[in-house]
């Protein structure tokens, strides 16, 4: 085969140029979407590619705070309720990006969509690594499973995001590392990489069950082989489930520090919600009710239906142990934890082996295989184009697209 065939390419490459058409297809979407932009608080009408894609929406926010830090004291309006703020936002993304402007002297909205590019590039090798690592019997019953995986990663519709001033591309890296470091045992690198992550994103918790799943999946390996477990492992196992649950509070405990308010992170997530309560699960009981009224329950009830159908088919229950307790503990916690709507498919980008699932689903014949895997390929970028269009694109005066 010659050098030019893309199946002679070491897998590095491959998942790169993989990535590098899926960010290119997303920059065409944006700038002909910008191009339809009117005049926000953010942007002038019609902005260009930086500015679109590094001062919209929550972009905003992290600029604020590489550019100027967090507020002293958490502001209140008349009535004497915490309005929307900084602290809502975790740090190590805008740190990252404000010590690079400072390096090279670029401002926010070149430096931090290049970031995200980059990281994002480092995140699916790191997939592609994790599924190889992680679901060795899913691997082998799909050959080209990682690749795969990369693929629909890259083409999902709201991974536009992997090129915008947004925090998912360094989160995707840190869950990928953190999975990679825990099926591969390497558990100080694991630690280090789920304390990063509690200072990305609100999204650590969820690891502590596969640290549990994976020490129950050691546990019982030692005692299949008659070994006693090695003190070194026991204490990695240990340390890095202390560090996930801790890590899941850090930010927490920060900023009550930092603004003398104990709560004063649940009470900045309160302004966010359209009902101020930040409760297991409770924008499920209102937010269906407002878009489908007295049909919301049987929203809810499908919507629970298809995470079911998902956690249980075939082909992810052939994931690793790690790769699908992940799966399962993170969808139930943007279940408890976020309200439904365009900021969840947003958060779904991190459950990159529900990824993995999907190409599996059809394994064998190769043709079948590939028919699958391009019909999902044209269905999410498809949704890509309609996400940027309706949920990106903001729409005066309401502020949000009809």
């Amino acid at each position: 085969m010659s050098r030019t065939d893309p199946r002679t390419w070491p897998w590095w490459l491959q998942a790169l140029a993989v990535y590098a058409a899926a960010r290119a297809f997303s920059a065409v979407v944006l700038v002909v979407v910008a191009s339809h932009q009117a005049a926000t608080g953010w942007t002038g009408a019609a902005p260009g590619y930086a500015e679109y894609t590094g001062l919209m929406w929550d972009a905003s926010w992290y600029r604020q705070i590489a550019e100027g830090g967090y507020p002293t004291t958490l502001p209140v309006g008349a009535d004497g309720v915490v309005q929307q703020n900084a602290w809502a936002f975790f740090p190590l993304y805008p740190v990252l990006v404000g010590a690079l402007m400072h390096l090279t002297g670029g401002s926010w909205a070149v430096v931090a969509p290049t970031v995200s590019l980059l990281l994002g590039a480092g995140a699916v090798l790191l997939v592609h690594r994790t599924v190889v690592a992680g679901a060795p019997r899913a691997v082998a019953a799909r050959p080209g499973l990682p690749l795969a995986t990369v693929l629909l990663v890259s083409v999902f519709p709201t991974s536009v995001v992997l090129q915008v001033g947004y925090t998912e591309s360094l989160a995707l890296l840190l869950v990928a590392a953190s999975l990679l470091a825990v099926v591969t045992r390497r558990y100080g690198w694991a630690c280090l990489a789920v304390l990063a992550l509690g200072f990305t994103r609100a999204v650590a918790l969820p690891m502590a069950v596969v640290v549990l799943v994976h020490a129950v999946v050691r546990w019982r390996e030692w005692r299949a082989a008659g070994d006693r477990p090695p003190a070194r492992d026991l204490v990695g196992l240990g340390a890095l489930a202390v560090t996930a649950v801790v890590s899941g509070f850090a930010w927490i405990g920060v900023v009550g520090w930092a603004t003398g308010v104990p709560d004063a992170y649940l009470q900045t997530q309160e302004a966010w919600r359209g009902e101020r309560t930040t409760a297991p699960f409770a924008g499920w009981a209102y937010v269906p009710q407002f878009w489908f009224g007295s049909a919301a329950p049987w929203v809810v009830l499908a919507a629970a239906a298809f995470v079911a159908v998902c956690l249980l088919a075939p082909a992810t229950w052939r994931l690793g142990r790690e790769l699908h307790a992940w799966s399962a503990a993170y969808l139930l916690y943007l279940a408890a934890a976020v309200e439904p709507g365009s900021s969840l498919a947003r958060f779904l980008v991190l459950a990159f082996p529900l990824a993995a699932a999907t190409a599996g689903v059809v394994a064998r014949p190769r043709w079948a295989r590939r028919a699958w895997t391009g019909a999902v390929v044209v269905v999410m970028l498809a949704l890509q184009v309609v996400w940027v269009w309706q949920i990106w694109r903001l729409v005066p005066p309401s502020g949000w697209p009809p």
